[in-house]
């Protein structure tokens, strides 16, 4: 008698030391599982869910001692995607429940783990020849009023949903014959708000676009390509993603869009729903979950064939990927804050190469990381032949306080929208009212009592508000260490400068984008539109303003505080602040208007900011890829941080001492560990890193995955979070 398959499941469990997959034996009612399927399963004394991610003909636990799995859920994923999420746990030293959490279906681990949504229903009837000829009074049938009603409605309609009140009748024709009922399934579509959308007739492209778009196409039919496209802003490289899409839909091949943040989703969704019909569908974590759960499985079934969304649309359930756009492809957002910290771009890499799919990453401010290792495609003018406009860099040192925080250049350029006409974006360092509240008596700060930062005052609401862990407090009216009256406010946020804003331009309005107003959903894509719809204005808020918005009435641009990002203790501070000036310029002079950029800076003679007033994006790239290189960072080597968190600073030292132990052994020739070291508290929690800086990432990620895994185990580290970051962002 043959052997019975073997399913080889790992347990949707996140604990580090377990060690799988565990293997069940498949007894003829589950025959038809296979690589991907969700199942519940005995394990010890509990019941998890796991995925199948093997089968086999024999186990090396003796088949009597192999346990069956209790149920099959309706819910599984492609062995593509299974692949996929196991590489990211391997690839970013997560685990493999973690990974695999990436792929399944939407809800499958929610509530309790009773596995996914269920379909959403409804009811649709339709009449019958038997009811026909009761309407007609053929036959005789007596019909009270309410059913002759329900039957004349559906005489001649076809199948339609049934309507309130009605569905008692038709159930007592369904018993009589003289109705059909059936539940239909009905997609949960996402509303997406169309911001900036073009029109559905395909333009005619430019030398330069059509140039890409055929590179774009040869690696389509060559079996993939790694490509970097470089363009301006406005150069139109949206247009080559939906003609890159066309050619791979064409070939049978499905598509991915990824972008940065969910509050584009809806301009790009727009654009593509456009081009594409009811092949496109969106996946982001913005959605109900019945949204979420519809769209996915219209991707799995094949009725969608194109997904646009931020970064975890990299794991659609599409079958055949030909192409895999990244759009903004230098935005951070596109890192996982939470485990697995895995970064999109590089899982796109990887699926596309798998697939053998094209990989686009597009910018107008690339990377370092992504300039050294992809193929350079470029589009170096605006689609519409309108120049890239100057920028004027405004020098702040030396100011009177008392003159506030605008430039005298700045305040003019803004009153002068009133007589001039059209429209400005003013990029803000930070949100709230002020950052940072002191005694001028006693020298007192306000600080988070969970986290080791300032409580910043929001106006709206009047309350000081910490951004990390959301702690809350009245502001002070006077010192509670002096008594003194004389509380200072310090620095400006985004609610400051629209006050600021507001009287210098009124009585145009200003819309105030930054993460308190967009926090309800919907709100980003509301204020969008209602920014394009005003006939002038100014769009105000945070980083968020710079990204990836086409108006085309935008004469001018302004950032405030443009070295606010060179303060930071990172490595890529300088790459980040010629993004942010780059990519806010470039929202300015579009569509022949007039475009003027003003930045202001204690920092004039920063490289970052020379060059990016220059548009030089070349050039900067190239030094940064240098100072990269000297100071052995990414792309010259991998970093990897190790972090550790406990309720009291002594378990988390001694957390962080005992992982560096572990780790110096274990790591490969060249490496450098650093640390431990502090990092700020958070949330109440203390926190110690352990760094590494070595010349090749997989060497390390694999020392770091034994270590911590070891570690995880430990009694001594009972209460003790452990997160791995590889490449940190």
């Amino acid at each position: 008698m043959p052997s019975l398959p073997i399913a080889k499941v790992e347990p949707l469990t996140t604990a580090r030391a377990l060690r799988g997959p565990f293997d069940y034996l498949l007894t003829e009612r589950f025959a038809d599982v296979g690589v991907g399927y969700v199942l519940r399963v005995p394990f010890g004394r509990q019941r998890l869910l796991g995925v199948v991610v093997g089968l086999a003909a024999e186990s090396e636990v003796p088949p009597e001692r192999l346990a069956e799995p209790l149920e099959a859920l309706d819910a599984s994923t492609t062995p593509e995607l299974v692949r996929l999420g196991l590489w990211v746990a391997d690839a970013y030293a997560s685990t493999p429940a973690r990974g695999l959490e990436l792929v399944i279906p939407p809800g499958t681990t929610a509530r309790g783990g009773r596995g996914p949504l269920a379909a959403r229903t409804q009811l649709h009837a339709s009449i019958t020849p038997a009811g026909e000829r009761a309407l007609a009074g053929e036959d005789g049938a007596r019909l009270g009023a309410r059913q002759r009603a329900a039957l004349e409605r559906l005489a001649g309609a076809g199948e339609v949903p049934t309507q309130p009140g009605e569905r008692d009748a038709l159930r007592r024709l369904e018993r009589r014959g003289l109705v059909e009922l059936r539940e239909v399934e009905v997609a949960r579509r996402p509303v997406s708000v169309a911001v900036g959308a073009g029109g559905s007739v395909p333009p005619q492209l430019n030398p330069d676009q059509r140039r890409v778009v055929e590179r774009i196409e040869r690696g389509l039919d060559e079996g993939g390509a790694e490509l970097l496209l470089h363009g301006v802003t406005g150069s139109g490289k949206t247009e080559v993603y939906l003609s890159a899409a066309a050619a791979a839909l064409d070939r049978g091949r499905g598509v991915i869009v990824l972008v940065p943040e969910i509050g584009l989703t809806p301009q790009t969704v727009s654009r593509f729903v456009r081009r594409f019909g009811e092949r496109v569908a969106v996946l982001h974590s913005g959605l109900s979950a019945g949204e979420r759960r519809d769209e996915w499985m219209r991707l799995r079934s094949g009725q969608a064939r194109v997904c646009v969304g931020p970064r975890s649309a990299v794991f659609a359930p599409l079958e055949g990927v030909g192409l895999i756009v990244v759009d903004e492809e230098h935005d951070p957002s596109y890192k996982q804050e939470s485990d697995p910290r895995y970064d999109a771009r590089e899982v796109a890499r990887r699926r596309a190469a798998e697939a053998g799919a094209v990989f686009v990453a597009g910018s107008a401010t690339p990377r370092p990381e992504s300039w050294q290792a992809l193929e350079r495609l470029t589009l170096p003018t605006r689609a519409d032949g309108s120049p890239l406009p100057p920028v004027e860099v405004l020098d702040m040192r030396g100011r009177d306080g008392r003159a506030g925080p605008l430039h005298e250049r700045t305040r003019a350029a803004l009153a002068a929208l009133r007589t001039e006409g059209g429209k400005a974006i003013v990029m803000a360092p930070r949100r709230g009212w002020s950052p940072h509240l002191s005694c001028r008596q006693c020298g007192r700060t306000w600080g988070c009592p969970n986290c080791d930062v300032s409580l910043v005052l929001h106006r709206g609401g009047d309350v000081l508000r910490c951004h990390h862990c959301g702690h809350r407090e009245r502001p002070p009216q006077e010192c509670p260490d002096c008594g003194s009256r004389s509380v200072a406010r310090h620095g400006l946020g985004s609610e400051r400068l629209e006050a600021i804003v507001s009287e210098l331009v009124a009585p145009l309005p200003v819309f105030r984008l930054d993460s308190d107003t967009a926090a309800a959903r919907g709100a980003h894509a509301r204020i969008l539109a209602a920014f394009e719809r005003a006939e002038g204005g100014v769009l105000l808020g945070t980083q968020m303003v710079g990204k990836g918005h086409d108006f085309d009435d935008v004469v001018l641009a302004v950032i405030v505080d443009a070295d606010a990002s060179l303060r930071f203790p990172d490595f890529r501070a300088e790459e980040r602040t010629f993004a942010l000036v780059a990519q806010l310029a470039g929202r300015s002079g579009r569509g022949g208007a007039r475009g003027r950029v003003l930045v202001q800076t204690y920092a004039p003679g920063a490289q970052a900011i020379e060059l990016a007033a220059r548009h030089d994006t070349a050039a900067f790239l190239e030094a940064e890829l240098e100072r990269r290189a000297r100071l052995a960072y990414p792309p010259a080597a991998s970093v990897v941080r190790v972090e550790l968190t406990a309720p009291e600073a002594a378990a988390a030292e001694a957390a962080a001492q005992q992982v560096a132990a572990r780790l110096r052994p274990l790591l490969p020739a060249g490496a450098q560990l650093l640390g431990p070291a502090p990092r700020f508290r958070l949330r109440g929690r203390e926190r110690r890193q352990v760094l590494i800086k070595a010349p090749e990432r997989e060497p390390v990620v694999a020392a770091v995955r034994e270590a911590v895994g070891a570690a995880a185990g430990a009694r001594a580290l009972r209460g003790v979070n452990l997160a791995v970051d590889v490449d940190p962002q």
